[in-house]
């Protein structure tokens, strides 16, 4: 058995992205509070195998990682960071003769966050190589032809980088739809979503769409890819998750204004709403209107992030690299041949999510 302690108290700061307190545009919303996310992952072989797990490293005044330890049964793990983005990896190597087991808990805090852009706006400016990152294509992120076009077309006559975010914000409200056919949080092919005219998706998708048109544009923008960890304490039933939290990853997604920060926004929340409240709600619906309103500018907290990455290779996974990293993923070799799990299917890949509230 293999036991790690990772990032107590402070964390990696190589992940960090900190509006600092005191600073006008900022204020938080209510107490910290407290969970420990546990993810358990059995893969059904006794073959050679490898595990993938996210790891918490985004600490931020919303956000506080302040332990992760692990444990394996019959093999070795070890936590990497992406060296991009900063992702956190537990790298989990089993040889083959027993059964691959590996669990990690993860205790960190959180507290609503929200940026008030009525306020007058700080000296807060971006540092160049977070910038750069921030306005990058990725493989199904590119910042050029129909995206570019599109979003040209939806920010015409905005004359401000609040102006043409709040822009898109409301473009990608208003003709996307939440699809619950697509598995887990979709793919988050942009290009293939504005060339087919087909904007159904999901969190992965939507909130990429989102960041996509808005780095086009030159609008530093990020996915932020994580868990729902709590239920809503704001009446949306749709938008939280407790207890066994296996099937609640949610993708959200941030956009840097000079002068505010990062600022929350999560149009992807606002369609699952109109999906799923009541049965179904209209954009006019009081409800849906409200959530339009507040998820451009706030996150509630009962949700857990785990990086910004893109594109991200997997340690020793020479399938080639993943689009983000949200999900566990395990690749089984059998016969001398190396297939990936399901990561969409954690009934047959045999992991568990577990969230719990420490209170007291």
């Amino acid at each position: 058995m293999d036991r790690r302690t990772f990032l107590k108290t402070t964390a990696i700061a190589s992940a960090v992205s900190v509006i600092p307190f005191g600073q006008a545009a900022f204020a938080t919303e209510g107490p910290w509070r407290t969970f420990d996310v546990t993810t358990r992952v059995e893969l059904n072989s006794t073959g050679a195998a490898s595990v993938w797990l996210p790891i918490p490293t985004v600490n931020t005044d919303y956000q506080k990682v302040l332990e992760t330890t692990f444990k394996t049964a019959d093999g070795k793990a070890q936590i990497v960071q992406d060296a991009k983005y900063g992702a956190g990896i537990l790298v989990a190597e089993f040889s083959g003769g027993g059964k691959p087991v590996v669990e990690v808990t993860t205790r960190i805090m959180t507290r609503d966050r929200r940026v008030d852009l009525t306020a007058a706006p700080n000296n807060e400016q971006l540092d160049p190589a977070e910038r750069k990152l921030a306005l990058a294509a990725t493989d199904l992120l590119p910042t050029d032809g129909i995206v570019l076009s599109t979003a040209q077309d939806i920010t015409r006559g905005a004359k401000t980088d609040m102006a043409k975010a709040q822009a898109l914000y409301d473009w990608v409200v208003d003709n996307t739809r939440r699809d619950a056919k697509v598995r887990g949080c979709g793919v988050g092919d942009i290009k293939a979503m504005l060339e087919s005219n087909n904007l159904g998706g999901k969190c992965g998708d939507l909130n990429a769409l989102y960041v996509g048109l808005a780095r086009s544009v030159g609008i530093p923008a990020r996915d932020v890819y994580g868990v729902r960890v709590a239920d809503s304490r704001l009446g949306y039933k749709s938008l939280g998750k407790s207890g066994d939290i296996t099937k609640a990853q949610h993708c959200r997604a941030e956009v840097y204004l000079a002068g505010y920060g990062w600022v929350p926004v999560d149009p992807a929340d606002v369609r699952k709403v109109v999906l799923e409240e009541g049965g179904g709600l209209p954009l006019t619906d009081v409800k849906v209107e409200a959530a339009r309103k507040r998820l451009f500018g706030s996150w509630e907290m009962n949700w857990m992030a785990f990086n910004y990455a893109h594109d991200v290779q997997l340690p020793g996974d020479k399938k080639g690299a993943i689009g983000f990293f949200m999900y566990p993923n395990a690749m089984i070799i059998e016969d001398g041949k190396a297939a990936r799990v399901d990561s969409l299917d954690p009934d047959n890949f045999k992991y568990q999510i577990t969230s719990l509230e420490i209170t007291g």
